[in-house]
């Protein structure tokens, strides 16, 4: 399910290569997902950051969109950090041994590795979207699948074995597809963020619809 050594798009293999020569402390890795297999959320993202995950080797860790998503999750009861947040420290995933902790949730990318200019290929969601699939296989009590941005929604689909036209993208929509309950929610990239695309309350509002839904299947 996950290979730190997979090289399979040769555009994105050299570029992480090219980036580690000017940041030699940087993973430059293929991001591996964060949180438990026995999760009845998953959280599916884009790619990696250039400063985030990829130096990180962590989703969401590092970067602009992490402290809206671990916050969230903190605050939700989905993720806790340890020892516990003090009063006035934001609960924001800096680094990949600050003793974030996720519960009943886990997160992952369409793409593993960090893509130029945070934008991989078509191609290149296809050719990762096996190690989405075999995410999906492997989690025995998933119930809910959140995808953030319309890339991530479309290589969800793609996993499953679903046509685009099967569930069309919409900041809060909710689709039924078999067993599986898809949310959307733009993405919490810093841009979105900046630009009022997309609020903490926005955000929070689909992932408390979405956390209240997997927690009704897991009872």
């Amino acid at each position: 399910m996950y290979d730190p050594h997979c090289r399979r798009c040769s555009r994105l293999a050299g570029f992480r290569d090219e980036v580690h020569e000017r940041h030699p402390q940087y993973a430059c890795l293929p991001v591996p997902s964060f949180g438990p297999l026995s999760a009845s959320l998953l959280v599916v993202g884009l790619a990696p950051g250039l400063h985030g995950a990829n130096a990180t080797n962590r989703p969401f860790t590092g970067d602009g969109a992490g402290p809206l998503l671990y916050g969230t999750l903190n605050e939700l009861g989905l993720a806790t950090r340890e020892p516990p947040v003090l009063a006035g420290d934001p609960p924001a995933s800096i680094r990949a041994d600050d003793g974030m902790r996720m519960l009943d949730c886990r997160i992952c990318n369409s793409v593993k590795c960090l893509p130029p200019g945070n934008k991989p290929l078509p191609a290149e969601v296809r050719e990762c979207n096996a190690y989405l699939r075999a995410e999906l296989a492997s989690m025995p009590r998933l119930a809910v699948v959140l995808a953030l941005g319309t890339v991530a929604h479309g290589a969800v689909l793609q996993a499953l074995g679903l046509k685009a036209s099967a569930a069309r993208f919409a900041h809060g929509a909710r689709h039924e597809l078999g067993g599986l309950r898809l949310y959307d929610s733009y993405h919490c990239s810093r841009y979105n963020q900046n630009t009022g695309r997309l609020t903490a309350g926005m955000f929070r509002g689909v992932f408390e619809r979405a956390a209240a839904d997997a927690r009704a299947a897991g009872t």
